[in-house]
């Protein structure tokens, strides 16, 4: 396969098989086929597993000739069980809704019908518009990472450390009413010392921000933010920078599939999972706790 030398394969065939393992120019070759093949086998999967919560985000590779604006799209998907899978890997144009419709399409036309509870994402993607088109039932939480950087963008430099800190208390109030005490609070003092764009940028699309609200509070950790799909690539990103020296995206891509592949062995379960039946069952919670249906009792008994 084109691009893709002895030198900079053997980090990841290392990460992959071991440090001790024979390593061969005819091996090579032969294990980029299977590879390849893989790949495309596991892309055209049927999907048979019901998928509670989906985290999306673009990632970025430094591979390839060309210059367009090119990402891998990455969905991946928790199941009922509470086990994370990575469901969609492929390459598109990261703000693009097209893109990202073209992604979910597949999965649903795979066996991906029933639709997810909630989506996870960076609030700049054209996911959203595709989530909506494909999958218009679920509902929406964006990444509380990205808008504390998008807050931080607006201010100066001397302020950063401040506002992470104001933004990671807002998200982390126990309850969705002081949460909106908060953001209250926070958007005044910004606006009083002349940040206002700081605190219309904290306001804007406020109900996507605070859904997980509605979802139990052991899943807080993992729903607030888009880490889940990050910390994946952080690990890919570890092991081998042979990418960066591909010619071709697509062998990028496969040997990313591979590395991703290994180190899902070892993802665990979201915390709470019991709780994802209760979900599933149409139960509610608010503020992160079961809501309690009240119970009646009968009129007029004998004393």
């Amino acid at each position: 396969m084109e691009g893709l030398a002895t030198g900079d394969f053997e980090p990841i065939f290392r990460a992959l098989v071991g440090e001790t393992a024979a390593l061969s120019p005819s091996s090579i070759v032969r294990l980029k086929e299977e590879w390849a093949d893989e790949f495309r086998l596991w892309r055209g999967r049927p999907i048979r597993e019901r998928y509670v919560y989906l985290f999306a985000d673009g990632v970025y590779l430094k591979a390839g000739l060309e210059r367009e604006n090119t990402a891998v799209l990455v969905v991946l998907g928790v199941r009922e069980d509470g086990n994370k899978e990575l469901l969609a890997m492929q390459q598109g144009y990261r703000e693009s809704a097209s893109s990202w419709a073209e992604v979910l399409r597949d999965l649903k036309a795979r066996g991906l019908t029933e639709a997810p509870l909630l989506a996870v994402a960076d609030g700049a993607l054209g996911f959203w518009a595709a989530l909506s088109e494909v999958y218009p039932e679920t509902r929406h939480q964006r990444c509380w990472n990205h808008r504390s950087l998008n807050i931080a963008d607006k201010l100066p430099k001397r302020l950063h450390a401040e506002a992470k800190a104001a933004v990671r208390e807002i998200y982390q109030a126990p309850t969705l009413a002081e949460c909106n005490r908060q953001r209250a609070g926070y958007c005044t003092k910004l606006r009083a010392t002349g940040h206002g764009d700081a605190a219309d940028c904290l306001e804007r699309d406020w109900e996507d921000f605070v859904t997980f609200y509605d979802f139990p509070e052991e899943h807080w950790t993992h729903l607030r933010t888009s880490n889940p799909v990050e910390s994946i690539f952080a690990g890919v990103r570890v092991r081998t920078n042979a990418t960066k020296r591909q010619r071709s995206r697509e062998n990028a891509l496969y040997l990313v599939f591979k590395l991703v592949m290994r180190l899902s062995t070892n993802w665990r379960p979201i915390n709470g999972h019991n709780q994802l039946a209760l979900l599933l069952e149409g139960e509610r919670f608010d503020d992160g706790r079961l809501r309690r249906t009240p119970t009646t009792t009968m009129e007029g008994s004998a004393a």
